[in-house]
C-alpha cells in the first residue's frame, strides 16, 4: 500500500515581505515540512479545504478566492469574489461544499457565499451584520467583531462567535434559499472576548475558548426536535498559574479528539488538555514554544506532532508530544516564514 501523502498550507499576511500561501510537503515520519511552492495572493489570513478535496478557499483583501488544488497539492486560482463588505478573518464550508460561511472581525458581519460544482465562487447567498450595544456612563460601546464561524455537527446551524458582542449568535441554515435565521444567542461575561469554538469528534460537547479570561467553557450539546441545546457544564482556567499576559489565541482538538490544544499570546506557550469521557478538559502539560505569538496551531495526523504557527517571530516550529511521559520536546529547526497567520493540513486525493 502507497504511503499515504499530506501537505501543509500555510496563510501568512503579505504587507511584508510573504506573497501568499505557502504549499509544505510533510513528512509524517520525521513531522517536518518541506516548502514546495506558494500561491500569490493578498493577505490570506484564514483558509479552508472543501470536503471534496478538490479545492481551497481563502480569505484576501478583495474578499474570498477559491483555488483548486492539483495532484501534488499545488494550487491555481479560480476566481474571486466580493463578499460585500470588509475583509473577512475566518472561513467555514459545509460538508456538501454548498456554500462558505465567512466571518468579518472588522465590520462584524457573517456573510453566506454560494459555490459552484467547478468550486468557483458564485457570490453572496446572504448576510447578517450584528449590531452594537451601545454606550452607558460605566461602559464603553461593544462593537461588534465576529471572529469565527462554526457549523454544528449536524450542520443545521452555524455558530458566529463575537469576540466584541461577548456572545456566539446561532443561525439556522437555509441551504435551499441560502439564508441565515437567527435563532438564539449564547452569552459571555464582559470582556471576556470569545474566540473560538470547537465541538468534540462525536458531536456531544461545545468548547468555547476566550481570549481575555483563558478560560474554556465547556457546553453539551444536542439536537431535540430539530432544535439545537447548547448547556453549559463547567468553565475551566487552561493556566496552570496566573499570567497577566496570557491571551489565548488558538483552540484546535488532535484528530483522535482526545486532547485539546490551546495556544497562549504573551505566555508564548500551547497547553495540551485531556478530555474526558464526560467532556470535562484538564491540563496535561504547558509547553514553551520557543518564538512569539502563536497564533495558530494544529496536530499532524500521527496524533503526536504538534506544530505552531509563531507569527511575530516569523517561523513555523513542530514538537513531538508524548503523553505517557506528559512532554513536548521540539523536534526540527525553525521554518522560516513571514507572518504565519492560518494552516490547513491536506490529505492528497
Amino acid at each position: 500500500m502507497a504511503q499515504e501523502k499530506y501537505v501543509a498550507y500555510v496563510g501568512t499576511y503579505t504587507h511584508e515581505n510573504s506573497i501568499g500561501i505557502h504549499v509544505y510537503d510533510i513528512d509524517m515520519e520525521k513531522g517536518k515540512l518541506t516548502e514546495r511552492s506558494v500561491a500569490p495572493i493578498s493577505n490570506p489570513s484564514n483558509i479552508a479545504v472543501a470536503h471534496s478535496g478538490k479545492y481551497l478557499y481563502s480569505i484576501e483583501d478583495e474578499g474570498v478566492a477559491s483555488f483548486s488544488i492539483d495532484e501534488n497539492g499545488d494550487l491555481t486560482k479560480i476566481n474571486q469574489a466580493w463578499i460585500g463588505g470588509m475583509r473577512a478573518c475566518y472561513v467555514e464550508i459545509d460538508s456538501n461544499d454548498r456554500y462558505l460561511f465567512l466571518a468579518g472581525f472588522h465590520d462584524g458581519k457573517v456573510t453566506m457565499m454560494r459555490l459552484n460544482e467547478d468550486g468557483s465562487i458564485a457570490g453572496i447567498a446572504d448576510g447578517v451584520f450584528h449590531q452594537g450595544v451601545g454606550k452607558s456612563s460605566v461602559e464603553k460601546r461593544m462593537d461588534p467583531r465576529v471572529s469565527c464561524t462554526k457549523l454544528t455537527p449536524d450542520e443545521k446551524y452555524l455558530c458566529a462567535v463575537d469576540w466584541g458582542l461577548n456572545q456566539i449568535k446561532i443561525y439556522e441554515v437555509d441551504y435551499e434559499e441560502g439564508k441565515l435565521h437567527l435563532y438564539d444567542i449564547l452569552r459571555f461575561p464582559f470582556n471576556s472576548a470569545p474566540r473560538r469554538i470547537r465541538f468534540s469528534k462525536d458531536g456531544k460537547f461545545a468548547y468555547v475558548l476566550e481570549e481575555t479570561t483563558n478560560m474554556v467553557d465547556i457546553y453539551t450539546y444536542d439536537l431535540r426536535e430539530g432544535k439545537p441545546v447548547f448547556e453549559k457544564i463547567k468553565t475551566t482556567s487552561v493556566l496552570e498559574k496566573e499570567d497577566s499576559l496570557a491571551s489565548g489565541s488558538a483552540l484546535e482538538f488532535a484528530p483522535d479528539g482526545k486532547y485539546l490544544y490551546v495556544s497562549l499570546d504573551g505566555a508564548n506557550e500551547v497547553v495540551c488538555l485531556a478530555v474526558g469521557e464526560d467532556g470535562l478538559i484538564s491540563i496535561e502539560e504547558t509547553t514553551k514554544i520557543s518564538g512569539d505569538y502563536p497564533k495558530c496551531i494544529t496536530i499532524l495526523p500521527d496524533n503526536k506532532t504538534l506544530v505552531s504557527l509563531n507569527h511575530d517571530s516569523n517561523e513555523i516550529r513542530t514538537f513531538t508530544v508524548d503523553h505517557e511521559k506528559k512532554c513536548v520536546l521540539m523536534k526540527n529547526p525553525p521554518v522560516k516564514v513571514d507572518k504565519p497567520n492560518s494552516i490547513v493540513v491536506h490529505k492528497l486525493v
